[in-house]
């Protein structure tokens, strides 16, 4: 059975690099949607149970809101994974990020981890980074499905793709555009979140612009960043725009009014609406909403 799709906004994500000390104190005046503190590519084989340290500090920190926190832990086949899990998990993290995942042996494993060092609060994401993950999307997605792994969703890893894959890292990014759109499709079947990976220039903002509407234009809930400088374009493209939030309101209370209850189709400056266009215009409403609240706080 799939999900109920969230409401929680997850615009921008931030990755913050765990041995960073001064990176983790600025977070806490930045306005990403979720922050991701970061224990895997930031940090060197010598400095990874200290940076596990420093990062359940800062899920614990209530200077940061009451914004999302995710752990991004070492993969499960090095020797800081499972530990990794299971302090974040038994820290209470709202999430934690699992990179390199494969099969969906990999989400049973990462869950059932979790469920062991946690008291339930904290939902599994992961990365998909790798060309087994894209060929086996489909099954990881529908294993994750299970209500006991309280799953949340896929973060794309394109660099880490292209790797692998030696595909072409381009504008546009039309060799990967493929599996980027299945990952999406799997995602909406079983009702997980589908996350954009970083723009890489973050000097670039332009060209970031130019890739959150392309993966909003293909069903991306938010995208993943890398820089501070980056939030702000992130946030724009992906919240509703006035015309989409003025649109949905505009549907919504045609609906309510007395000589449409009860219709399944009605006629709005003529054009044909019918009740899966109320559903969306409802999601719509609600997701500016939360943003509101998120950010009010």
């Amino acid at each position: 059975m799939r999900k109920d799709f969230p409401i929680r906004p997850r615009r921008s994500l931030l990755f913050i690099p765990a041995a960073n000390s001064r990176a983790l104190e600025k977070a806490k005046s930045l306005h990403p949607d979720v922050l991701i503190f970061d224990l895997e590519d930031s940090a060197l084989p010598e400095d990874k149970p200290a940076c596990r340290d420093r990062a359940i500090v800062a899920v614990r920190d209530p200077d940061y809101g009451s914004r999302e926190r995710l752990v991004r832990v070492n993969a499960l086949d090095t020797p800081w994974g499972a530990d990794d899990l299971r302090a974040a998990a038994s820290a209470g993290a709202d999430g934690v990020v699992v990179p390199k995942i494969e099969c969906a042996a990999d989400i049973t494993a990462a869950a059932q981890i979790i469920a062991t060092a946690g008291d339930g609060r904290t939902n599994l994401w992961v990365m998909v980074e790798t060309a087994r993950a894209l060929l086996e999307i489909g099954e990881i997605a529908r294993t994750a499905a299970q209500p006991e792994y309280a799953f949340a969703g896929f973060i794309l890893g394109t660099n880490d793709i292209a790797r692998e894959t030696r595909a072409a890292t381009v504008k546009g990014r039309g060799p990967m555009l493929p599996w980027i759109s299945q990952c999406v499709l799997a995602a909406r079947a079983w009702g997980h979140v589908a996350i954009d990976s970083v723009y890489n220039d973050f000097r670039d903002l332009d060209g970031l612009q130019a890739e959150c509407e392309q993966g909003l234009q293909l069903g991306m809930d938010g995208k993943t960043v890398i820089h501070p400088a980056q939030v702000d374009v992130v946030n724009r493209v992906y919240a509703p725009s006035d015309e989409e939030l003025q649109r949905a309101q505009q549907i919504a209370s045609a609906f309510e009014l007395p000589e449409n209850q009860g219709k399944a189709v009605i006629s709005i400056d003529g054009q044909m609406v019918e009740r899966l266009h109320l559903e969306m215009a409802l999601r719509t409403l609600q997701i500016a909403g939360a943003i509101r609240a998120l950010h009010r706080q």
